[in-house]
């Protein structure tokens, strides 16, 4: 018995010194010069090796838990985005690490729907919330379901139930947030069940050849079931939620066909405690997040602005990440919460690659901020994509050359310069290809094009109206309670039976049905 308890003692504290351990300094460095020392390589592989032999699972139960969604954001995205924050802070891009990959368990979901190789952000808000692979464009009903079927996506044995449901049932509070519109795929996977991920208002299924009376539109969703629950909503899209005869604060006319004000329904509705509803930044930060119990905030009339766009009034990720959290806290019992850059996605279907990056680097920031309000000792952390994008990461540039610009070397065919980022497919395809006089196809110089911009698209291969998604695995990187569970190579929709055992919520196998387990409780 005394074996066991010094064994457990010497566990606990590894796992202390785990939480607590700050990276080297000389992680991220400002020269080249270092990296041509050979000793730099030695101790710095030597000290991940000290770091791996420090880690010890934690398995006390999550009392709360986060899921980070980053739309779109492949692997070559994670690479990128670390160099291009990296480059902001003046370092050697290369060298540093985005606040996720600081995890120390990774491992790699596959993202297929059952009836596409690549997959779109609706069939896999269905896998990553709900458990259970499902059709392209389809959000929280099973492969039974086919595309606009609104009679199948009614019946209750087609619905499926997701891990927000799972924590309201368990009496824990739920919330979402998002840099899209709300209603839109990913954060619709936490409430609403739909036969298109397109009918976001009844408008949208009037207009999509469909009766709005056979399918609940996504906006009507929010104020029914576990949408009417969720204690916290956070993200864009008051058009969805407004009449045609109405205008929103941004002077924008709403969508919707029948009437009704959901915005005005949802705060009705929630007679009692305190309700608050936001339309800008300084509402959210000027509300007293302690006292609410209820918060909504639609920042924009669709999606919320791109960082870089530098849209007045506008919360980061990161603050509306930090008002969601502390809304949440108040309940004993803890919290499910879904946080969404969702934005990543969208400049990757523009081919604007600086965005895209700008976007993952919030994203990263967002991350950072929760973890620094929770505690790794009850709260699980894990961060993912939906899906993947073709962009790439191409050549030969020397180190820390701008991983927005130009490749530091020209091609050995045409002499010209490329793009160190490029895509597979996208649209403006002339912009980057010119007829030549004998009828064959040329590269544009891109040394007369803006690359670098905000604004500019990048290079790609294939002419399409928009970039499509990529179909290679994603990365999940964990933290905190059950976080090495999350390691190795497997389907999507494990994630949330991963998080479900983790904190003893939803209808499979609990890390609480373990006995005896001395963790078997929330960390005192």
């Amino acid at each position: 018995m005394r074996a066991f308890w010094l064994t457990l003692s010497i566990q606990v504290a590894l796992c202390y010194c785990h939480y607590t351990y700050e990276p080297d300094p000389t992680w991220n460095i400002r020269s080249t010069n270092e990296l041509k020392d050979k000793n730099f390589w030695y101790h710095d592989a030597q000290r991940t090796v000290f770091d791996k032999l420090a880690q010890q699972p934690n398995l006390y139960l999550a009392k709360n838990v986060i899921f980070f969604l980053g739309d779109g954001m492949s692997v070559p995205t994670v690479t990128a985005g670390r160099i291009y924050d990296g480059q902001l802070k003046g370092q050697i891009g290369e060298r540093n690490r985005l606040e996720f990959e600081k995890f120390e368990y990774v491992g790699l979901s596959k993202t297929y729907c059952v009836n596409k190789q690549v997959a779109d952000s609706a069939c896999t808000a269905s896998a990553y919330l709900s458990g259970i692979k499902a059709n392209y464009l389809t959000i929280g009903v099973s492969a039974d379901v086919q595309l606009n079927d609104c009679a199948s996506a009614q019946q209750p044995e087609h619905r499926l139930s997701s891990i927000a449901a799972w924590a309201q049932r368990a009496h824990k509070s739920a919330g979402l947030v998002t840099t899209t519109r709300v209603t839109h795929a990913s954060p619709a996977g936490v409430y609403a069940h739909t036969s298109n991920r397109d009918f976001e208002s009844d408008k949208d299924v009037h207009d999509l050849g469909q009766n709005p009376s056979d399918c609940p539109d996504i906006a009507q969703q929010l104020l029914e079931g576990v949408g009417k629950n969720l204690k916290v909503v956070l993200g864009g899209g008051t058009k969805k939620f407004l009449p045609n005869t109405m205008t929103d604060i941004y002077g924008n006319v709403g969508d919707r066909l029948d009437g009704r004000n959901l915005i005005e329904e949802w705060q009705q509705s929630k007679h009692q405690g305190n309700a608050r509803v936001v339309f800008n930044r300084t509402e959210l930060l000027n509300t007293d997040l302690r006292q609410t119990d209820h918060l909504l905030g639609l920042f924009n009339a669709s999606h919320m602005a791109y960082h870089l766009d530098d849209s007045i009034d506008t919360p980061t990720l990161a603050e509306m990440t930090e008002a969601a959290i502390e809304v949440l806290s108040s309940n004993p019992l803890g919290y499910f919460l879904f946080v969404e850059g969702g934005r990543i996605d969208h400049a990757h279907h523009e081919t604007k690659a600086k965005k895209a990056l700008d976007e993952t680097v919030q994203f990263s920031n967002a991350v950072k901020r929760a973890r620094r309000l929770t505690d790794p000792w009850d709260t699980l952390i894990v961060v993912s994509a939906d899906h993947g994008h073709t962009m790439t990461i191409n050549g030969y540039s020397d180190i820390d050359n701008s991983i927005t610009g130009l490749s530091s070397e020209l091609s050995d065919i045409d002499n010209l310069p490329y793009a160190t980022l490029s895509y597979a497919n996208g649209p403006d395809y002339q912009r980057f290809y010119t007829a030549a006089v004998n009828g064959s196809v040329e590269r544009v110089d891109l040394r007369n094009l803006n690359i670098g911009d905000k604004d500019e698209r990048y290079p790609h291969g294939v002419p399409m109206s928009e970039e499509t998604h990529g179909g290679g695995d994603v990365a999940v990187y964990a933290n905190g309670p059950w976080a090495h569970l999350f390691s190795g190579v497997y389907e999507q929709n494990t994630l949330p039976h991963l998080m479900a055992y983790a904190s003893c919520i939803g209808p499979g196998i609990k890390a609480c049905d373990l006995r005896p387990n001395p963790y078997n409780t929330y960390r005192p």
